[in-house]
């Protein structure tokens, strides 16, 4: 059975609250569960640096957020279960993808845009109050997912720019050190609802419009009470469309309460009787979770002993993988012997290989002379890995490999060209 890699973290920036369950812990719970998928579940502690100046939110929300998952049924001895902190190679990856990665991509990051573009409006300094840790947010999110070759990263829309990077990230790493890292892909579900906050708006910390996951029955009670509404009175019909209560509602429920909620709004159910319907859903879900979150919040040691234990899962696979990409890069014992520069040796070939996803959601890979000039392109593939291997073979075999290929490959107009091109690569 081929194993697919699956990631997905949460930044420890805050309390964990019914968005973040619905759009994230409980799918990558679920997803835990799936034959044939191996999952990493990190906390983003490195990540909250960049927002968060108070350690012991961080270290708070650390604690609520690995307790949310472990209540909502992640299970520690069935995927890695990892604190971002504790794997020393990440930031030590980071170094090596940021020299491979070019400004100008980085430039173009959207949190970074979105500073400059509000400083520009403001009429200040363009990167006031812009550290280089949120500039350089997206190559230590490219270093979390390729130091684990995560095939997929489940996330939302918002967040492809990120996947897109990291894939630039592998395939300029690759082309200049050999195939070290598998080019991830955004794992987009649809069906995975991002909710409304109490006042309509997505439910953010940002907005101060959050209802906390644990939140006691009590207090759930109350916040869901306080979800801004229309003054349609009891009697009157109710429009579903743009509703955040029924929209709430409708992430927790099946097909058929969904539908029975709307027949009620149709029918007139008083806005009381709807936030009360709402609040019975939502806690004959969570309730059955309070009581293993509140143990592990007063056990704190617990949670930690499961940290380390994935930590040390984590860097069984990190450690010989970061020595390898060292080696690869250059940074070797000197007692073995100094190698020849390959690295000039590929220039001096002229041509290169560029791996790529089209808007058919099919994968291409191309080979380029020294001017930019096409060799050789691929037809569309249905995986980056079949791309990868194509070009893995093509390096190895040189000009041997084309047959074996040739279903692949549109056809080639200078076949001299591209086998020259391929025995120089080869030979290098």
């Amino acid at each position: 059975m081929t194993i697919t890699r699956f990631l997905t973290g949460i930044t420890t920036s805050g309390t964990p609250h019914l968005g973040n369950y619905v759009g994230s812990i409980r799918p990558a719970v679920r997803a835990s569960l799936t034959p044939g998928v191996e999952s990493f579940y990190f906390l983003a502690d490195y990540h909250a640096l960049i927002k968060i100046d108070e350690p012991a939110r961080i270290q708070r929300s650390t604690l609520e957020i690995a307790a949310s998952w472990l209540a909502a049924g992640l299970d520690p001895e069935r995927v890695t279960f990892y604190r971002q902190s504790d794997i020393p190679e990440i930031p030590e990856l980071t170094w090596f993808l940021t020299c491979v990665t070019g400004k100008g991509v980085l430039n173009r990051a959207h949190a970074y845009k979105a500073s400059v573009d509000k400083n520009t409006a403001t009429g200040v300094d363009p990167d006031s109050d812009v550290t280089a840790g949120l500039f350089m947010y997206p190559v230590l999110m490219g270093a979390d997912i390729l130091m684990f070759n995560a095939h997929k990263v489940p996330v939302g829309r918002d967040q492809i720019q990120h996947i897109e990077m990291a894939r630039d990230m592998a395939h300029s790493f690759n082309h200049r050190y050999g195939e070290h890292f598998v080019p991830p892909q955004a794992e987009i579900e649809e069906s995975v609802a991002t909710l409304p906050g109490l006042d309509g708006r997505k439910m953010s910390k940002s907005y101060d419009n959050t209802i906390p996951l644990f939140a006691s029955r009590e207090q759930l009670k109350k916040l869901i009470a306080g979800i801004v509404t229309d003054s349609r009175a009891p009697g009157e019909p109710k429009e579903t469309e743009g509703s955040a209560l029924f929209q709430i509602y409708q992430a927790f429920a099946s097909a058929e309460e969904t539908e029975s909620l709307r027949k009620a709004y149709a029918e007139g159910i008083s806005w009381g009787d709807a936030k009360q319907t709402l609040f019975e859903r939502i806690d004959r879900e969570i309730a059955p979770m309070r009581e293993r979150y509140q143990y592990l919040m007063d056990n704190p040691g617990e949670v930690e002993a499961m940290l380390l234990a994935g930590a040390a899962k984590a860097r069984a696979i990190a450690t010989p993988f970061m020595t390898r990409l060292r080696h690869a890069v250059g940074l070797r014992t000197l007692s073995t012997g100094v190698e020849k520069s390959k690295a000039k040796a590929t220039k001096t070939a002229g041509a290169s290989f560029k791996q790529y996803r089209e808007k058919d959601g099919k994968f291409y890979f191309k080979l380029t002379d020294a001017k930019g000039n096409v060799l050789l392109q691929s037809l569309g593939l249905e995986s980056p890995q079949t791309a990868g291997k194509s070009i893995a073979l093509l390096q190895q075999q040189g000009s041997d490999a084309l047959d074996s290929l040739k279903d692949a490959l549109e056809p080639i107009t200078d076949v001299q060209a591209v086998q020259a091109a391929l025995e120089a690569i080869k030979a290098a």
